[in-house]
């Protein structure tokens, strides 16, 4: 029987907060130049965690509601938003569940999260949600793992103690999104990326990586201290700069609302390959 790793970024809330870096402010005005996010505009912001997708449309002068269903990265949002000087409502609630009334936001998006998702559901809520052509926003903000660097061999760090996690090597696209959102009806899909490069202090590296999925989130808090101190050991060894420049990739996808409300509802094709694999016990990640 094939095993999967659970995942709760509520373990690792304090880190994620304070250690995670967010989507850039390039990100932000680039869809604002597509017309999104902008001032007046309600933003939906699914998995919002520690708000930092929500924050930076608050920013532009946006309406925010931010949904999570950890309370504790809720509790992070806040605080960071009175740092910043932002409001946004946040709520308790799934992705594929918000609560909210239909047809509320102009824009749904969601922040390096959509993979956790049951992915029908979130985009039948997403359609629900959305306005006449309202859109759909998709977007990640990997750390990009190349040869050599600090990131592969943090990631074969984590992988040594959690084999369980399958989410190293990855480049930072998610092209799947594009078909599955075709197939659910969403038209008009645009997708951009390019690369960024984040500074990190060693110590702040350290819990960028405890805040990792592969780490506090699925991983005992004896486990984590394993990860932890091998972590520092490799960068005092291998890494010792007073700075480490991570490599990151920008990628998002945007689309807008199904003519059809009936087209989102209907299972796309995809989700019967995931219904087969599970009766097979095929790893899809």
């Amino acid at each position: 029987m094939v095993q999967r790793m659970r995942v709760d970024f509520a373990a690792t809330a304090s880190d994620y907060a304070h250690h995670r870096a967010g989507f850039p402010d390039s990100f932000f005005a680039r869809l604002a130049a597509m017309g999104i996010g902008r001032d007046g505009q309600t933003v939906v912001d699914l998995g919002t965690g520690t708000g930092d997708v929500a924050r930076g449309f608050a920013a532009y002068g946006g309406r925010v509601i931010g949904i999570d269903r950890a309370r504790e990265l809720l509790e992070q949002a806040r605080l960071l938003d009175e740092t910043a000087g932002v409001r946004v409502d946040y709520r308790v609630a799934l992705a594929e569940a918000t609560g909210l009334p239909s047809g509320c936001a102009d824009v749904v998006t969601a922040g390096q999260c959509w993979q956790w998702f049951d992915r029908p559901a979130a985009m039948r809520e997403a359609t629900r949600l959305l306005r006449r052509d309202g859109r759909l926003v998709l977007a990640h903000f990997d750390w990009i793992p190349l040869a050599g660097n600090v990131v592969e061999a943090t990631e074969r760090i984590i992988k040594s103690y959690n084999w369980l996690w399958r989410l190293d090597g990855g480049n930072g696209m998610h092209p799947r999104w594009l078909r599955e959102l075709a197939e659910a009806g969403y038209r008009d899909l645009e997708s951009f990326s390019y690369d960024v490069d984040v500074p990190y202090t060693p110590e702040a590296w350290r819990g960028r990586v405890r805040a990792s999925s592969g780490v506090a989130a699925s991983v005992s808090p004896r486990r984590v201290q394993v990860i932890d101190r091998a972590l520092a050991r490799l960068l005092a060894e291998e890494f010792p700069a007073s700075t480490l420049v991570v490599p990151h990739r920008v990628f998002a996808v945007v689309a807008r609302r199904p003519r059809s409300v009936a087209l989102a509802v209907a299972r796309p094709r995809w989700q019967w390959a995931r219904r087969w694999a599970a009766a097979v016990q095929v790893w899809i990640p």
